[in-house]
Parts: C-alpha cells; structure tokens; sequence
C-alpha cells in the first residue's frame, strides 16, 4: 500500500522539480520492492521445503537435495536478518576506508599493505565496485597509508565492522634473525554521502594544496602537480586525493570525502550523545585494537569484541570476512535492543 501510494507521486507532473528528493524517493520504492521480493521468496521456498520433506520421507528425494533446500533458506534468512541491522540511513550508503600503518617502520607498512590486498580481495568477493582513491607508498615496502572507495549498496553498513586497530603477530620476513614481531595498522571507515545529504561547507574553511602523485601510475605520474590535499579549518580534517591525472576531479573527489568525514562525524556525536559510557571493547583508539591476526607460533584470527575466531588464516587474508562481520552486527544489533 506504502509502495502504491509512494509510485502514484512519481506520476505527479511535479515530480522532478526536486531531482534529490525525487532520487531519494526512487530508491526508496526500489530497495522496498527488493525487501518484499526477498520475503516472498523465503516464504515460498519455505513451503518447498516442507514439500521436499514430504519427498524425502517417502524416499523420493535424497538427503543431500533436502540439506541443499534447506541451507538455500537458512542463508537468504540470514540475509534478511543483516539487513535488519542494517537499518541506518548511512549503512546503505558506499565506504571509504582508509588504512594506516602504526609505529614500526617496514614492518607495519607491510602490515597495512596485507590489510589493503585483504579488503580489495573482500570488495571483489562480494561485487562492489573498488577503487584506490590515495596511497602512499612505503620507502622499502608496504604502504605509508591507502584510501580505498567501495560502490555497492550496504557497503558502509558491512565494512563499518572493521574500524579500530589490527594486530599482526609473525615471524618477520625482514629480520634476519627470524624473530617474531607484532605490528598494527589502524583502519577507519566512514560513509560516502550522495547529493541528497546536505553538508555545507564554507569555502573561506578550506585551505588546498597540490602535489605531484607517489604512487604508480605510468609516464603521467610525478610530471604534473594533479593530486591535492584539502583542509577544513573548523574540524581539523585533512583529506588527500590522487586517483585521477585531472586536479579538477580530484578537488570534486576530495571534496565529497571531506563533505563524508564530515557526515560521519556528525553521526559519532549524536551516538555519542545516545550513549555516555562506551563498552571499552567498542572504542576506536590506537591503544585497544579490536583484532588481532597470528601466524606464529600458531594461526589464529581473533575479534576481540565479539570473542570470533578461526584458525584459518589464509581464508581470512583471502577476504572472507563474511563470519566476523556478522558476529560484530549481532553484537552491535543486540546492544542497541538493550
């Protein structure tokens, strides 16, 4: 009925006169239909499976398509269920994360870059359109910092997951001795905002800057002063931009990431503001990293907020990081229930 009575104001012959809200409205209708599709097939592939049983008690079906049936409807409920918590406006939106290296030198610019090449492998798992908006490269190897934009509904809502620090715990690939050593990298994620959130920014509150860009790139890269770096006086943000050869898309870039940090922000005060005391375990600061990652003397990743872990490394470096998202939006989800 909502959907019915929010198409009949498409057809209003006024309708694109607001173009954002009209945007917003589109979408709206969109990702409602999704909902109510998805329902409808889980309900009717419910009904299937009570007729598949039916069979496979009568020896018409072998327990092998009933297990199949019945892990097809387990894991579209469990879809819903991490779309319920993600009902924020923001945990549709797209994700920039940003990835910095902590004290260490080599050994955690290497970190990061891993943790770089686990998130592009995550982004590509699931679909989402990933790009390297900015990144500086590491003197001997690694990465110095990486900001990486992913284009896909729900990517903030997941990636969300990942702020606070990580901590590396192996035997050192630049040691000549071979001796284990820890390192951390911090990882910060905020919501890309469209042009139907309003963020105002005074263009007297920012300082630019250009440069020429460090990382690779070709013939073009290091000729031409194309990547810039803006400051917003107010918040203190500094935000830096070297994906495109043109200074003037990498200002528009740097601008809807400051406009995003800004959002952000703003959505940490009013949380803030919600919520006096935080757990402890949920802060984002240096000092209380919320993973950590050994791979000597044995293998274990472990999330220290939600107490999830797996012995498989690998499958984790790889960008399956499917099992410690959703362990950290049921804690998250039932908090927010309290």
């Amino acid at each position: 009925m909502q959907i019915e009575e929010e198409e009949i104001k498409t057809h209003e012959p006024d309708f694109w006169n607001d173009a954002k809200a009209a945007e917003a409205l589109l979408k709206g209708i969109k990702s409602k239909r999704q909902q109510i599709e998805k329902f409808e097939k889980i309900s009717t592939d419910y009904d299937d499976l009570h007729i598949i049983w039916d069979f496979y008690e009568a020896e018409e079906v072998s327990e092998e398509e009933l297990d199949t049936a019945y892990n097809s409807l387990v894991q579209q409920i469990e879809q819903m269920e991490f779309l319920r918590m993600l009902g924020k406006p923001e945990d549709r939106m797209g994700a920039m994360l940003q990835i910095n290296p902590g004290a260490g030198g080599t050994e955690s610019q290497d970190w990061a870059e891993m943790l770089m090449r686990m998130y592009l492998r995550y982004g590509e798992l699931n679909n989402y359109k990933i790009s390297i908006v900015d990144e500086q490269v590491g003197d001997v190897a690694g990465i110095k910092s990486v900001t990486i934009e992913f284009e896909g509904e729900y990517a903030f809502g997941y990636l969300k997951a990942e702020n606070g620090v990580h901590r590396l715990v192996r035997i050192s690939p630049f040691d000549s001795a071979a001796r284990r050593h820890t390192s951390f990298a911090s990882v910060y994620v905020y919501p890309v905002v469209d042009d139907s959130i309003n963020i105002e920014i005074n263009p007297a509150d920012l300082s630019w800057d250009t440069f020429r860009s460090s990382g690779p790139g070709g013939q073009h890269v290091n000729k031409t002063e194309s990547a810039v770096r803006v400051r917003h006086q107010p918040s203190g943000l500094v935000v830096e931009c070297q994906e495109g050869r043109s200074q003037l898309k990498n200002r528009e870039k740097a601008l809807q990431m400051l406009r995003s940090q800004l959002y952000e922000l703003e959505l940490r005060k009013q949380q803030a503001a919600r919520q006096e005391i935080e757990d402890s375990k949920m802060k984002i600061e240096w000092g209380s990293q919320i993973r950590s990652y050994v791979m000597h003397p044995y293998k274990l990743v472990k999330d220290h907020r939600t107490n999830y872990e797996t012995s498989n490394v690998q499958m984790v470096m790889d960008g399956n990081l499917k099992d410690f998202i959703k362990e950290y939006l049921m804690l998250t989800a039932n908090k927010t229930d309290e």
